[in-house]
């Protein structure tokens, strides 16, 4: 591996940009037999958020709700129980409770407690509701990325928990920031998170895409929409 030391110590702003590059390659291994996780991903990453910022006041309904809950447990541990409890909130409920709870930011710990009064909705699932609308405030407690940050205690579905993490991955945002460059794109927790999940991800299933990832080296970037490209020449397989 090019970062012996892991990406979360890192500060080149550049090494992170190829991490975020690799993104849908990574989503593609962990998908596996899931052939919906992809379309599902991007579904969580660009339309959902365009539709809630779309809105006067952010909220997400009752199907927006349901769908954020089956990509999450298609990205991570699937638990069917979940998406039948999630199901039965009523759609007004949904949309109130949402609605306040994207009010109630920037103190995210008071929006969390907010969408918990959701049928089951716990601090992870609510982070995700978060960070699909407000990138730029939170991130999503992706288990993958806890296991990224070193000097976390084991994952805990708990605010206080999620507060920890939180500031860990605020802290990064800072650091990413005050260095520079690194090839565009504003820097938020979102994708901090997002990053910290890739490169997790990819040293479990395919730590051949981290192989190139080093100073100087070319690799996928964002476009001006902020949709990820390839580079000119695709990587010889591997």
């Amino acid at each position: 591996m090019p970062l012996t030391g892991g990406l979360y110590a890192c500060e080149d702003p550049a090494i992170w940009q190829q991490v975020f590059g690799i993104y849908p390659e990574v989503i593609k291994a962990k998908g596996g037999k899931q052939k919906k996780l992809p379309a599902l991903d991007r579904w969580y990453q660009s339309e959902l958020p365009a539709a809630v910022l779309s809105r006067p006041d952010k909220y997400l309904s009752h199907a927006e709700l349901v769908k954020l809950m089956e990509w999450k447990l298609t990205r991570g541990k699937f638990r069917p129980r979940l998406q039948q409890m999630v199901q039965a909130n009523p759609g007004e409920t949904v949309e109130a409770c949402t609605r306040r709870a994207f009010q109630l930011l920037p103190d995210v710990g008071a929006a969390i407690t907010e969408l918990s009064q959701l049928k089951a909705i716990g601090p992870a699932t609510a982070s995700a509701v978060l960070a699909a609308g407000s990138p730029d405030t939170a991130a999503f407690l992706a288990d993958e990325a806890v296991l990224a940050i070193p000097g976390l205690p084991p994952v805990q579905y708990t605010l206080k928990y999620y507060l920890l993490y939180l500031d860990k991955v605020r802290s990064c945002v800072r650091r990413l920031k005050k260095a520079g460059g690194g090839g565009g794109g504003e820097w938020t927790p979102h994708r901090v998170e997002l990053c910290l999940w890739t490169w997790a991800v990819a040293e479990k299933l395919c730590p051949a895409l981290l192989v190139d990832i080093r100073p100087g080296a070319a690799g996928h970037v964002p476009d001006s929409s902020g949709e990820v490209v390839p580079p000119a020449k695709k990587r010889k397989a591997k």
